[in-house]
């Protein structure tokens, strides 16, 4: 991973609003930006992490590697907002879900051009870049 930097303000891109200014792992916004989903995996250990961690909690080691989100995942579980959280209240209604890609999970929101009458749980589906209207990036769950 790339070294800290001393003012790293990549992740004002993410989402709608961002709680983090400072990370380790600002290079997943880099990722973002190429149109790739990242995530971390521990070299020491072998866990893998999403949202991309830059310390490991099962061994306690800070020797990452970024892997890339590939093919497609399981949807496991999904629900409709119909109320966001602060920041998000002009985003709903709007479905979040699980998926399930086998050595990691993640959790985000599904794209808007899959209808919630669509979902089923058990469906594959993938993890792709967004940008939203703002320009700001995220990723959410399409049809694989």
């Amino acid at each position: 991973m790339a070294e800290k930097k001393e003012v790293d303000e990549r992740f004002k891109k993410f989402g709608t609003v961002s709680f983090t200014s400072l990370t380790k792992t600002n290079d997943f916004v880099d990722h973002l930006e190429k149109g790739k989903i990242s995530g971390t995996r521990c070299t020491d250990c072998g866990m893998f992490f999403f949202p991309p961690r830059a310390d490991c909690f099962k061994c306690l080691a800070s020797h990452m590697e970024w892997f890339e989100v590939a093919g497609s995942g399981e949807l496991v579980s999904f629900s409709k907002l119909e109320y966001g959280p602060a920041g998000f209240q002009g985003d709903v209604p709007y479905c979040i879900a699980l998926l399930d890609y086998g050595k990691f999970k993640i959790f985000g929101r599904i794209g808007k051009d899959v209808p919630e009458t669509d979902l089923t749980v058990g469906m594959r589906m993938k993890t792709v870049a967004n940008r939203l209207p703002n320009g700001q990036l995220n990723y959410v769950f399409v049809k694989s």
